[in-house]
């Protein structure tokens, strides 16, 4: 199932083998709408109905945003019927996102503001170019991160840079965002996208059945105390056994051979 349609032009869509590439397309600064969130969240679903699909890509268009978030012209006349619609769509698109069965990797290629890091955020994998900056100014304006931006930075930096970052407005190079544990790696200019492409090659070298429920039971770990989690963990590894990936995994170390997984 690989011919997905989708409803809007702010957003580019391609696949590369197993690899779903979504590109940000909104000039100048890739921002997000109502039209471009929904897109989003309708696409991922429909990624996680595709077998053949094990990870995707995200990416901004041009060379100096990845994104700068919300467009303020939608907050601009104070509706506060338009302000829950607009942070209810914002928070289904990248909760979809987070869910996403394979892994999401966030190519950052310049400038992540608000709900353009939000959007990293929900990701699994950041990787950022050098000349890159993120934020969550959004208190600057008013307003705060209502995508998740206030319980997944602080997972991932922890309270005190998750605080500098919301309370005092700070923003941070890729270099700084690497050392808090904002992002996995830093790359030159440019090289974002192929690097998260080439990461998404050795996802592909993975068991898929085995990736999704290792990566339920990673995401678990941020709200269920271990003592729970541990048997579930022990019951997934069980379940596993359930799929056709399971024997084809084990028999082709065995026969010394590539796997070819079904993702069933």
């Amino acid at each position: 199932m690989t011919d997905i349609a989708l409803n809007t032009d702010k957003l580019l869509f391609e696949i590369i083998d197993h690899t779903a590439l979504i590109t940000i397309n909104n000039p100048p600064a890739n921002t997000w709408n109502d039209e471009s969130l929904k897109a989003l969240k309708s696409l991922i679903q429909s990624l996680n109905k595709d077998n053949n699909i094990y990870s995707l890509v995200i990416t901004g268009q041009g060379e100096k945003f990845f994104s700068a978030g919300a467009d303020l012209n939608l907050f601009a006349d104070g509706d506060k019927n338009n302000a829950q619609e607009m942070a209810q769509i914002f928070g289904e698109a990248f909760e979809t996102l987070s869910q996403f069965r394979g892994v999401s990797i966030a190519a950052i290629n310049g400038f992540a503001m608000g709900g353009g890091l939000e959007c990293a955020l929900a990701c699994d994998i950041r990787i950022a170019e050098t000349q890159a900056k993120m934020a969550l100014p959004e208190a600057t304006v008013g307003l705060l991160p209502c995508a998740g931006g206030t319980q997944n930075l602080p997972w991932l930096v922890g309270e005190g840079w998750a605080k500098r970052m919301i309370l005092c407005g700070e923003r941070v190079d890729a270099d700084k965002a690497l050392s808090i544990g904002l992002i996995e790696e830093v790359v030159a200019t440019g090289k974002a996208l192929q690097t998260a492409l080439d990461l998404a090659t050795k996802v592909a070298k993975q068991s898929p059945s085995s990736v999704t429920a290792c990566k339920k039971l990673i995401q678990a770990g941020r709200s269920n105390p271990m003592l729970q989690a541990l048997p579930v963990e022990r019951d997934y590894f069980v379940d596993l056994f359930d799929t056709e990936d399971q024997s084809e995994g084990v028999n082709a170390f065995l026969e010394k051979r590539k796997p070819l997984w079904k993702n069933k």
